[in-house]
């Protein structure tokens, strides 16, 4: 019993080491690129015209990091099976998972809310927009 709970330890340990290869990967994409990005949507411009093209830029990079995202929590996933062993030889291995978990629980938290507020300042321009575009039309036809 002891010879199989042994075995099932290294497998683990093996598997972690796989997994923890993807959430370096993930990991540094956040911190070098990722934060960087969703950094930059923070002020969007006040045009509609330069809205449309800071939207169509963050949906490229919305495809990639969701990309990334998806990568992440298929990785946290396989780990799961860790939460049914009480090894206290995986300890520290749980609190780099926990860590990296946490990490891409915010980021994609924060990817999502810049997704809605882009989304949110978009139509509200177009709004804007129409509305502008109805009092012009509006005043031209009361002037003529």
């Amino acid at each position: 019993m002891l010879s199989n709970k042994r075995i099932q330890e290294l497998e683990l340990v093996m598997e972690f080491e796989k997994v923890e290869e993807c959430f370096k990967e993930v990991s540094s994409w956040i911190e070098n690129v990722g934060r960087k990005r969703l950094k930059e949507t923070v002020n969007l411009d006040d045009s509609l015209e330069m809205l449309l093209q800071a939207q169509k830029q963050f949906k490229e990079f919305d495809l990639v990091a969701s990309e990334y995202c998806k990568r992440g929590q298929e990785a946290l996933k396989k780990m799961n099976q860790w939460e049914d062993f009480s090894f206290v030889d995986v300890h520290s291995y749980r609190v780099k998972l926990q860590t990296y978990g946490d990490q891409l629980e915010e980021f994609c938290t924060q990817l999502d809310e810049t997704r809605h507020r882009v989304c949110e300042t978009v139509r509200l321009y177009e709004f804007f927009d129409k509305v502008r575009q109805g009092i012009c039309c509006t005043e031209e036809a009361a002037e003529s």
